[in-house]
């Protein structure tokens, strides 16, 4: 089995690296063609509206639009999840929109605000999760099912075969999120 990591921008080696470390094997994923034979996609931190902007001139977005909508598995951490969303409630943008959740841009506050917190993630227990300008979730749709919260706030989502997290779990070495996301894409 072979896994992507959307590879425009952000916490790509990270991702690979904890992936790697599971065994999986991995593909960098920049243009149309990397998507070919993969069973999920990662969607790695880091600034939404430039990795919009690298992969609408790759020619990106349409392949992985419709990959997304012919059920490809998809993990969206911080700038990922905001990829994912349906909606953003501070920004105009919207892109995929596969992950029936309203998120807040940088809700964390700014890159200097950044923190570590313990979350509770159901079924896997506590786990750590560091949080980098994160998106917060403000919304999540009847088919959403939440994961984990924080302070009350959901963090971590999954709607079907997509995840998002507000949070960089490719940064703590647990690898839990992985797994998790390795069970669905199996």
């Amino acid at each position: 089995m072979t896994l992507g990591v959307l590879a425009v921008q952000g916490d790509v080696r990270e991702h690979l690296g904890v992936l790697h470390k599971l065994g999986v094997q991995t593909r960098p994923v920049l243009k149309p063609v990397d998507l070919e034979n993969i069973k999920g996609l990662v969607f790695p931190g880091g600034e939404s509206t430039a990795m919009w902007r690298i992969m609408s001139q790759n020619g990106l977005v349409g392949p992985l639009a419709q990959a997304l909508r012919d059920g490809l598995p998809a993990l969206g951490t911080c700038a990922g999840m905001i990829l994912l969303a349906k909606e953003i409630t501070n920004w105009p943008e919207r892109y995929f929109g596969v992950l029936d959740i309203a998120v807040e841009r940088n809700a964390t506050g700014r890159q200097v605000d950044s923190f570590e917190a313990l979350v509770n993630a159901n079924s896997l227990g506590d786990i750590a999760v560091v949080f980098i300008r994160a998106p917060l979730v403000r919304r999540v749709g009847s088919q959403v099912q939440v994961l984990a919260r924080w302070e009350g706030i959901p963090v971590w989502v999954r709607q079907g075969r997509v995840l998002g997290a507000s949070f960089h779990p490719e940064l703590t070495g647990d690898t839990r999120v992985h797994e998790y996301f390795l069970n669905l894409c199996r």
